[in-house]
């Protein structure tokens, strides 16, 4: 969009002016941002078109690729074992189960935290009833 609406050349055409609101209103629709988020990009970047849509794209890919499980990093595998706080074997299992989503894992591992908790439970229940 031109910064200056009396100039139409392509170089102009390339650039994002924030003083214009309709420009900020085109460039935010057109990257799927807020505004806020475009003025904050374009000032960490720079005007250039280009620049902020690759910018853009690259924060997406890395927000999406962080909540995935990368078994081949042995980071990865420690990291999210503690955090799961099973075994890096168990994480592997999961992963294979329900995929690489960190939040599919939590779930699926979850679940059998709480069915292992149910199975303590009912046993001490039955060794208390023995015992009376």
């Amino acid at each position: 969009m031109a910064v200056s609406k009396k100039k139409r050349g392509g170089s102009d055409r390339k650039l994002i002016a924030l003083s214009e609101a309709y420009e900020v209103s085109y460039w935010s629709k057109k990257f799927k941002v807020t505004p806020a988020r475009l003025r904050a990009v374009v000032k960490k970047v720079g005007h250039s078109a280009a620049k902020v849509g690759d910018y853009i794209a690259l924060q997406k890919h890395k927000a999406r690729d962080r909540k995935l499980i990368a078994l081949s990093q042995s980071h990865e595998v420690s990291y999210w074992s503690k955090k799961f706080k099973v075994t890096p074997a168990r994480l592997k299992a999961a992963v294979k189960a329900v995929g690489r989503s960190s939040a599919k894992v939590g779930v699926y591992l979850g679940k059998g935290a709480k069915k292992k908790k149910a199975v303590k439970k009912a046993g001490a229940k039955k060794r208390r009833a023995k015992k009376s």
